[in-house]
């Protein structure tokens, strides 16, 4: 009697059953599903600095309405500013949470992308996303989108506003101009808390148009604003990154 094969009929990896689209009419939503699953069973409750920089940024966030995090990349600055914002959220000190990115592409075009703003921002608040995703769960991330508890604004859609009881993330700021931070900032309301993360040795601006270290050479010296600079050494991502960062 001949053994039964115990190949492995798993489908491959790069079935077409497998490829999630970017945008369907099957009610895409930036929390894909299986990412909610994930993060669901393991979403982190607690957030400590690995760093003494990390630390101070922490104790600067919830200590000053303003707080600019400076440093390269991989150095924890948006992780620890929505960790922050949701911790406000779930002890009441803010009504929600504002997520604002340039959307500004890395050396290459994305094109025309459909749907609505958020599905249209998606894509550039990926790592903001995953960062909520971490700390409270995808689904509940999903149900805060959808009531508006946590809002996705662009930055050419900010002009006018002022957002009164929120804790407001201004994310990859090294790309926007001086004007666009002036006008960002000054968006700052009562009760509200603003973290404005980024990295000026990284902007996808043209040489000169980026305002950030501009702004954060002229805060340094005022008292009710924090300017927290990071740096190689707080990197916590892989140690390569931390090395290559070094020498690029």
């Amino acid at each position: 009697m001949s053994k039964k094969s115990r190949r492995n009929t798993a489908p491959s990896s790069t079935s077409a059953t497998n490829i999630q689209p970017l945008h369907g009419g099957s009610g895409w939503h930036p929390i894909e599903e299986d990412l909610e699953a994930h993060r669901d069973k393991k979403y982190l409750k607690t957030v400590k600095p690995r760093s003494k920089r990390q630390e101070e940024l922490m104790s600067a966030i919830k200590s000053y309405n303003l707080t600019m995090a400076i440093g390269p990349a991989g150095t924890g600055k948006t992780y620890l500013a929505i960790s922050a914002a949701v911790e406000a959220l779930e002890k009441g000190e803010v009504e929600r949470i504002i997520l604002s990115r340039p959307a500004m592409e890395a050396g290459e075009s994305l094109g025309y992308l459909p749907g609505d703003m958020q599905e249209k921002m998606a894509p550039y608040l990926r790592p903001l996303y995953d960062a909520l995703g971490d700390r409270m769960g995808g689904k509940r991330v999903r149900q805060l989108l959808d009531d508006g508890t946590i809002e996705i604004a662009p930055v050419g859609f900010m002009r006018g506003r002022t957002l009164n009881n929120a804790f407001v993330v201004i994310d990859e700021a090294q790309n926007c101009t001086y004007g666009q931070l002036k006008m960002l900032l000054s968006r700052l309301g009562w009760h509200s808390r603003m973290v404005v993360t980024g990295d000026p040795e990284q902007s996808d601006l043209l040489d000169g148009m980026s305002g950030l270290a501009d702004v954060a050479k002229r805060f340094e010296p005022l008292k009710n604003i924090a300017v927290i600079y990071l740096k190689q050494d707080d990197i916590v991502r892989h140690p390569l990154v931390a090395e290559m960062l070094g020498v690029l």
